[in-house]
């Protein structure tokens, strides 16, 4: 922190001076908006926070639910050249409600992001305020790229092994429900696999792990990396396991890199 920086922090509102002076307390670890409530007032707005984005969820659902068939023929695009069958009464009514759901909780995860955001923010210090910020845009944005990556690398790559595979002995039907377990299963393990630099970031800058700790462990990393490739894509193709693995691997030093920016 400069001077001028540690002026301006020490003349913020949010900062008690008398305090910051007399007993060197640093004022990063102030609880500016500490508010006393007792176990009965944090589980009361607890309750609120969840229902309301309960009801949120719900929404998104019978929206996406009402469009849903523009969101089952985008996904499946990847699978260029296969038949789709419904196997049992009611399949395609039930994966119609699968695409919904999965597809609802994305729209709303703003929403119930923020409720999660009100309900801790009393408790954060300045510094922890300071990382929220970053941790929320950073893990919005990653999660979105991880659903990027897997439609347009992941599943593709996947699809065309097991095409391929078969090609001169079977003819390509498949099932609709197993097809879209797959789909989506893929699509939110890898969005899910993409957060790791924010946890690193979080590690870092709690002074749990340091930049040098992470890297020192590389080769635990890239055997970590291999089985988290294996246990998350719900195939058992090698390419889609290993551009899986690379992925996790470039993030993690990625990762590495962010927390040494920070100065951890």
């Amino acid at each position: 922190m400069t001077p001028s920086q540690d002026v301006d922090t020490i003349n913020s509102p949010d900062i008690d001076l008398e305090r910051y002076g007399n007993s060197g307390v640093d004022p990063l670890d102030d609880l500016p908006d500490e508010v006393e409530m007792s176990l009965f007032d944090h589980l009361e707005e607890l309750r609120y926070r969840i229902f309301y984005s309960l009801i949120a969820v719900g929404v998104s659902i019978i929206g996406c639910f009402l469009a849903v068939k523009p969101l089952v023929q985008l996904l499946e695009v990847p699978a260029q050249g296969v038949k789709f069958l419904q196997l049992a009464p009611g399949e395609y009514f039930f994966v119609s409600f699968k695409v919904a759901g999965y597809s609802g909780l994305v729209l709303a995860s703003p929403f119930i992001l923020y409720q999660i955001i009100q309900f801790v923010l009393p408790g954060l210090t300045i510094r922890e305020r300071r990382l929220l910020g970053p941790v929320v845009l950073g893990s919005s944005v990653l999660f979105l790229s991880g659903l990027v990556f897997a439609y347009l690398l992941l599943i593709p790559a996947a699809l065309k092994f097991f095409i391929s595979y078969g090609a001169d002995v079977v003819e390509q039907l498949w099932s609709i429900d197993k097809y879209f377990e797959f789909v989506l299963l893929l699509l939110f393990s890898t969005g899910l696999a993409f957060q790791i630099p924010i946890i690193q970031l979080l590690l870092g800058n709690l002074g749990i792990v340091s930049s040098q700790k992470m890297v020192a462990g590389w080769r635990f990393v890239i055997m970590g990396a291999v089985i988290l490739g294996a246990v998350l894509t719900p195939s058992t193709d090698p390419l889609t396991q290993s551009l899986l693995a690379g992925a996790v691997l470039g993030l993690y030093f990625g990762g590495v890199g962010l927390v040494k920016l920070t100065g951890k």
